[in-house]
């Protein structure tokens, strides 16, 4: 017995002395960005883990899932560790660019992917750029009516009290209005906010204010009567989107689109269904918590 018992806890002795070796697989990768990437750990005798997924970012969950936004080449490491030794693995995955101008965008009720349209150069980089400084990061979604839009972008919107007077702010310019008729007020669509005629005659846009449609229903009679008053002849293509997805029409041709949300239509009904006051500011803060160009 007692030879028996010495073998046993030499066994255990060595068991526990042994280096951990670092494993893992990649088990689902989408090929463009933005991707959601799944890490399948096969690590041996390791008890604690570390992640670098090479884009600035870490974890230390044995089998992560990690979304990349911008495309190039990464170089993804896992330490696997045991008391004070570790070992590492680090392997090579790879993004290819998205083929349309895209950015994320998070919000306290969920996250939309939208397109930002070529077209619109102006707006288009300018977007790009505020969402690049963090500009939009913690602001409000501060006017929101169901049926019409959500409406967002206002600098003065971040930490704002409750009944604050939110919608006249903005980062001290204006952009030039780029009218385009394919580019329509459909549910989904991403515009720019302006100030009336009266004050804007040439319906410059804000520098930073936007709105996402959520709309209505449209018949095609009163979409082509709308867009006879509007100096609009719209083509079959766009007669058939508004036919589908409904939206806000009467706004064409006289407020920028510059975009669409081409995932998370969801998060927008979300937005619009929330008690608000009579100022149409939502009773709890629907916030945008980032917006990332993905790229």
């Amino acid at each position: 017995m007692r030879i028996t018992t010495l073998f046993v806890l030499t066994i255990v002795f060595f068991s526990s002395c042994a280096k951990p070796i670092a494993k893992f697989a990649i088990i689902e990768k989408e090929d463009k960005v933005p991707a959601n990437v799944s890490f399948e750990n096969q690590s041996e005798k390791a008890e604690s883990y570390s992640w670098d997924f090479g884009d600035g970012n870490s974890s230390s969950e044995a089998s992560p899932v990690h979304r990349y936004y911008l495309s190039g080449k990464y170089n993804v490491t896992l330490k696997a560790k045991k008391g004070g030794k570790e070992s590492k693995l680090t392997k090579e995955i790879y993004f290819d660019a998205p083929e349309i101008c895209l950015v994320e965008m998070k919000t306290t009720l969920g996250t939309m992917l939208i397109q930002l349209y070529d077209e619109t150069p102006k707006h288009r980089d300018n977007f790009i750029k505020l969402a690049e400084q963090g500009f939009y990061n913690n602001l409000l979604f501060h006017r929101v009516i169901e049926g019409f839009m959500i409406q967002g972008g206002d600098p003065n919107s971040k930490n704002a009290k409750p009944g604050a007077n939110l919608g006249s702010g903005g980062p001290g310019y204006t952009i030039e209005a780029e009218f385009n008729p394919d580019l329509v007020h459909v549910a989904g669509a991403l515009a720019a906010a302006r100030q009336g005629d009266n004050v804007n005659p040439e319906k410059r846009s804000s520098g930073s204010q936007f709105y996402i449609v959520h709309g209505k229903p449209v018949k095609e009679d009163r979409l082509k009567a709308i867009g006879e008053r509007a100096g609009l002849n719209y083509s079959p293509d766009v007669i058939k989107e508004y036919l589908a997805k409904g939206g806000t029409p009467f706004l064409d041709n006289g407020y920028t689109v510059f975009g669409k949300v081409v995932d998370g239509l969801d998060v927008i009904d979300k937005v619009a269904k929330v008690r608000k006051d009579g100022r149409d500011r939502p009773n709890k803060d629907v916030k945008i918590i980032s917006v990332k160009v993905i790229k």
